[in-house]
């Protein structure tokens, strides 16, 4: 018997297969028929409990039982403390959310950033500190989502010069858009790992996974050349010194994928059906304890997927540096959607990070604004009331049905133009007018981090797939 068999017999994904598949060859081994096993696993199934004590399917019926029982009713009656930077620019909605995250009995501090908006369960711009448990809508769908800037030792002016190649260069060494991979798949170090092999959900997308290797989402992903000024000088993590000055940069933004996607719905599901008394505004916010089968895979895989999501970065960047040739100085890479483990107010908590940057003592990150909006790279200031994060960007201000309602192509173009900025190709979901306005939400936070550098788009390319896209040809 084989997980596939396990799986039609209906046993659920992950931990429990894998024990189950070893008690199989165990069984075998001692020579009981295949047919006396079958029948044996689907009583197990059945009636977990009457094999909690055997010496061979005990540890499977213990998990099988912990899978299949819902847990009580939680106590929603107690706040944990949250701060809000930024509150009169956010919308009422995104408070409610943060609210109630704060209300679960595993929650022990929050903080909103002034980039928040309504997400699921917990709101995009949204920090949450648990104790010992890990909320997979939390985290977010794409998981480990990130910015990655390149900085180049040349000025930006050579855009100006040889702005045919950087155009093509955007065009033929990226690819955007649900469900896109390259003909070719590219090459890195991540797809050797043996999580792949180890981890029976994350082995059944490595295919998928290696295709979208290098390759960006829809909506708000993008990658673009810019101009880089530096304010005052800093030393970058390759430990190369910046001074002031304009650099040529490239910035992107991008995520896990389909990976990362598969990964937070199934473990959704998983907590949603253990928490499945919780009221129906909460089911987003279902949990998985970091002791159970469930909980310790689902950070496995989430870790794999943020070095996944990293490796999809370096592949577009290298593939580019490869192209234009110029010396390159360093750069600045973080990541949001993601849960780490910290110490908060000496106690090891899990902190969730949907939409927000780490912004630890030191800690160098870039926060984008819109494709006509500058964007900053920031140093942390440390701030422990903010559980040392800052916003992850702009943050919209309207849905992407409103933007595409409200918005029309011959008004961005004319506004692209007064910027001297060049739009491949976009939704017109991605309008600058459905963002906030970057420069409040960086003086909402001022106290969050320490501005550094202001990186201007000159060259944007984003998923233009959305049947309201950008053609540079009208």
């Amino acid at each position: 018997m084989n997980g596939h068999d396990l799986l039609t017999l209906g046993f659920p994904e992950g931990k429990i297969i894998g024990l189950a598949l070893r008690a199989v060859s165990k069984a075998a081994e001692d020579g009981t028929p295949e047919m006396d096993i079958r029948r044996t696993l689907e009583a197990l199934l059945n009636d977990p409990t009457s094999y909690g004590d055997d010496p061979l399917y005990g540890e499977v019926a213990r998990l099988l039982i912990d899978y299949m029982t819902p847990s009580a009713q939680p106590n929603l009656q107690t706040y944990a403390p949250y701060a809000i930077w930024g509150k009169q620019g956010i919308d009422p909605g995104a408070i409610t959310q943060m609210e109630r995250a704060v209300r679960l009995p595993i929650s022990v501090r929050g903080a909103l950033m002034p980039d928040a908006h309504v997400g699921y369960g917990l709101p995009v711009g949204g920090v949450l500190a648990t104790h010992n448990a890990v909320i997979p809508y939390a985290v977010g769908v794409d998981i480990a989502c990130r910015m990655r800037l390149t900085i180049f030792d040349t000025t930006p002016h050579i855009m100006e010069q040889k702005r045919d190649k950087f155009r093509k260069l955007l065009e033929t060494l990226t690819c955007f858009g649900t469900g896109q991979t390259w003909d070719t798949p590219r090459h890195h170090p991540v797809m050797d790992d043996p999580v792949w092999r180890e981890h029976s959900l994350i082995g059944r997308f490595k295919d998928t996974a290696w295709k979208q290797l290098g390759t960006s989402g829809s909506g708000n992903h993008f990658v673009e050349f810019g101009s880089l000024s530096v304010n005052e000088p800093f030393a970058l993590p390759s430990g190369q010194e910046l001074a002031t000055g304009k650099y040529l940069a490239l910035l992107s933004h991008s995520g896990s994928r389909r990976l990362g996607f598969e990964i937070a719905n199934h473990y959704t599901e998983i907590a949603m059906n253990k928490w499945a008394s919780l009221p129906k505004d909460y089911q987003h916010l279902a949990w998985l304890d970091l002791n159970s089968g469930a909980g310790e895979e689902y950070w496995v895989a989430m870790e794999l997927a943020g070095r996944y999501a990293s490796a999809n970065h370096a592949i577009i960047h290298e593939q580019i540096i490869d192209a234009l040739r110029f010396d390159v100085l360093g750069g600045v890479e973080n990541h949001h959607n993601f849960a780490w483990k910290e110490i908060i107010e000496g106690q090891t908590l899990i902190v969730h990070r949907k939409g927000a940057t780490p912004a630890g003592e030191g800690f160098l990150g870039v926060i984008p604004g819109s494709m006509i909006a500058p964007g900053y790279v920031v140093r942390g200031r440390g701030k422990a009331e903010s559980l040392f994060s800052a916003a992850h960007g702009a943050g919209r201000k309207m849905s992407r049905r409103e933007a595409f309602g409200r918005f029309d192509w011959d008004a961005l173009k004319r506004n692209l133009k007064r910027q001297n900025v060049e739009l491949l190709s976009a939704g017109l979901d991605e309008a600058p007018g459905a963002y906030k306005d970057i420069e409040q939400v960086m003086a909402a936070q001022a106290d969050l981090v320490t501005t550094l550098a202001e990186f201007q788009p000159r060259m944007v390319k984003m998923d233009g797939s959305t049947g309201k896209n950008y053609a540079p040809e009208d």
